[in-house]
This record gives structure tokens, sequence and C-alpha cells, in this order.
């Protein structure tokens, strides 16, 4: 099963997991994108979705899903996303897209977080994806230096900014032995938004695609 078919196949698993009549949190990338299409056969069942990007606003209004403000939703019974890496303790990296604060917003307020992935993002340990940060434009050289005291070779995402009008510093060269911890650590650096360490909340299931199928992995 190539690589795009495991994706697929992890994105028409997710819907089993959709609840009828919720609103559904929908992530960003191209595996989110493959279960926003499964979402859209659906759409009859669901009271509308809510975006962690602009490019899955617009991709959900494109199937003609409502989307809706996250600022007048009190409960999110589900959100679905990929990530760029996760581990068995189901801790992840997720930002290559660069909409990992708004994803990270959409998390803190799900009941349920299922991560869908090909399994080649399934690793050991995390940090041989480079770790993506939001930073505040100004803090930028001072954020990179004080990442590099801990031993991370930040670099500047090129022609990039984020949705908050930010931008990625996508640090190079960590093994991540504590995601918890560094996760905090990060996020103590003033100017930095958030980072792309989901670990203090991680995914509640993962629906791996693999070539014997969809591994489910519930922590």
């Amino acid at each position: 099963m190539a690589q795009n078919e495991q994706k697929q196949a992890a994105a028409q698993a997710a819907i089993q997991h959709i609840p009828v009549g919720c609103i559904v949190g929908v992530g960003t990338g191209s595996t989110a994108n493959y279960f926003i299409d499964e979402l859209a056969k659906i759409k009859h069942k669901i009271e509308g979705a809510i975006a962690s990007s602009d490019a899955t606003a617009q991709r959900l209004k494109h199937h003609g899903i409502e989307v809706l403000d996250l600022n007048n939703i009190n409960d999110l019974p589900v959100y679905v996303d990929g990530a760029d890496e996760i581990t068995e303790h189901l801790h992840m990296i997720k930002g290559g897209g660069g909409a990992l604060t708004r994803e990270k917003i959409v998390a803190a307020i799900a009941r349920k977080f299922i991560c869908i992935a090909d399994q080649s993002k399934l690793v050991n340990i995390l940090g041989n994806f480079p770790l993506p940060i939001e930073v505040i434009p100004m803090a930028r050289s001072y954020v990179a230096r004080e990442i590099a005291l801990i031993g991370g070779q930040p670099a500047l995402r090129q022609g990039f900014t984020t949705d908050n009008g930010n931008v990625i510093l996508d640090i190079h060269g960590l093994q991540i032995m504590n995601p918890v911890e560094l996760e905090a650590t990060l996020n103590q650096i003033t100017g930095v938004v958030t980072n792309g360490l989901f670990a203090k909340r991680g995914a509640n299931t993962l629906l791996l695609g693999t070539d014997s199928g969809v591994r489910t992995i519930t922590i």
C-alpha cells in the first residue's frame, strides 16, 4: 500500500469515530485533506466543522461543510488531524504545514483527539523531523539564540508567514527524550507563541495506515 493510500485508509477509518450531529475539529495538511474529503461524504450527518487553518477552512467550504467560529462553541467532541511524527505514547511533532498554534488550540478544546497517519510517521524518539516553533517576528533572533543554548539548530522557514502573521523556526538536531518537559521549556522562551510538540495534550487514538491495513493505538 503506497503512502497516500495509507493516509486515505486512516482518514476513512476516522469517519467511524465521528458522532452523528456533532461539530468536528479538523486539522491541516495532506492527511487532514484526505479526511476532509471523506467528511464531505457524511456532511449531512454533522452540524459543522472547526478549521485549524485558513487552508482547511477553504477546503471545508469547497465541500459545502459549514465552518464555525470556535469562540461560539462550548463543546467539541472530536478533533481529527495528522502528525509529522508520533510515538506509541501518542506524543507528536506537528506544524510542518505551519498551523501548529491553531491546531494546538483546537486540540486543547476537543474531548477526543484522533491522529491519522501513515506508517512512516511512527517513531521511537521524536526529533528527526525538525521541530517547528511559531515566533513573534521581532523575537526571531533572540529565540534562535535561546534554542541554540539548549542544543537545537534553528532555521528560519524562508518565505513563510503563519495565519497569525508570525514566523516559523524549524529546530534541527534534537533527540526529544522527554517531550512534555521540552514542550514546557520552549513555551517559556519570551517571543515563542507555541511549539510543535503535542505531548502535554497528545492524541487519544492513533489510526495508523499500514501495508496490512489500519492499526489502532489507544492510550
